[in-house]
């Protein structure tokens, strides 16, 4: 089934429709700490959703695993959730990641509806069917592509954003760009991110959410083209599980630092053009700063690695470009090309 993405103009009368399309016996809400506070008032008191059960759980990426799903499956059970019944995914794609993955193996599978509330959520986790949780240290190692029945976009949730969020969700739209055309591309590197234009950023997550969309119709569970969307996302969460032990990093950010590490081996094996890498580049690096790695930290970043869904036995396989929206899938790197693009990403 394809998921229907509505960019919403009026929440509460696109949710009572979605609600009205989805069989339900009951109605429960999943929201973390911090989306119950920031989000689930804003929207508790609408008609559609006077009976409905709150679930809450733990904020941050720490807080998506087995133990958190557990307490998930035990509330759903507990409440007296049937096969009949719906689940109503508000928050950052944490919550929708894991709230997906419930829904889809709770007695089988339930109907759900993502509602994205980070800018992060909205172009990347809550489309597409990607669910799942950590486990053993890993990112999303444990999942289901399964798609919600609606995803409702609405952008005034970026009003209760920090710049940390905002920039983080901006690093998958830069991704976009980047396997999109130089229009778009431009576009995201000429924005001001230090004082965004929420109108602005609308119209761009608009585009945005259209060539993932795009891309997921033609390859929804990822055997070719889909693999574009990994752009930057082997290094990344590389970066991301070795930064979960230390001091932990948003997605985006780990994102963001893995398409450095990306486009410079992509200018000395796929020819992308070195002055569209610098420019990114030094996009990424003013807007987001570093991670201080050293070279003793190269053997867990390679092992990670090895650990990435993409691979193929012991080969590590990458997306890389020829070029802007030139997207090479299944490029295989060695450990030497590894070393080297993170000496150039510890260059910054």
């Amino acid at each position: 089934m394809k998921q229907r993405v509505i960019i919403s103009r009026h929440l509460k009368t696109e949710l009572a429709k979605a609600i009205a399309e989805c069989e339900h016996d009951r109605i429960f809400v999943l929201v973390d700490e911090t989306t119950n506070k920031l989000c689930w008032a804003l929207v508790k008191d609408y008609l559609c959703l006077k009976d409905a059960q709150t679930i809450i759980i733990g904020a941050t990426d720490r807080r998506k695993n087995l133990d958190t799903l557990v307490h998930v499956w035990e509330s759903l059970q507990q409440g007296k959730a049937t096969r009949h019944s719906l689940l109503i995914n508000l928050g950052g794609g944490m919550v929708t990641d894991l709230g997906g993955f419930a829904a889809s193996t709770y007695k089988r599978g339930i109907n759900f509806i993502n509602i994205p509330t980070t800018l992060l959520a909205m172009v990347d986790a809550s489309v597409g069917g990607k669910t799942g949780i950590n486990f053993g240290g890993l990112k999303n190692e444990i999942g289901v592509f399964n798609d919600a029945e609606f995803v409702l976009l609405d952008t005034n949730w970026l009003r209760t954003l920090d710049e940390e969020n905002i920039r983080s969700g901006y690093a998958e739209m830069l991704k976009h760009g980047l396997i999109a055309d130089d229009t778009m591309w431009a576009e995201l590197i000429n924005f001001n991110i230090a004082q965004p234009n929420l109108r602005q950023l609308a119209s761009m997550l608009n585009k945005s959410v259209r060539i993932k969309e795009r891309i997921v119709t033609e390859d929804p569970h990822e055997k070719g083209i889909r693999k574009a969307l990994n752009l930057g996302h082997t290094f990344g969460h590389a970066f991301e599980s070795w930064a979960m032990k230390r001091q932990p990093i948003l997605h985006g950010y780990a994102v963001a630092f893995g398409l450095i590490a990306e486009l410079y081996l992509a200018t000395t094996r796929t020819d992308f053009p070195t002055e569209r890498m610098r420019q990114t580049v030094n996009f990424i690096r003013a807007y987001y700063g570093s991670l201080p790695i050293t070279c003793n930290d190269y053997p867990e970043l390679i092992e990670l690695m090895h650990h990435d869904k993409k691979n193929r036995g012991n080969e590590i396989n990458v997306t890389l470009l020829g070029g802007i929206g030139d997207i090479r899938i299944n490029q295989t790197i060695t450990e030497e090309d590894i070393k080297e693009a993170l000496d150039f990403f510890r260059e910054g």
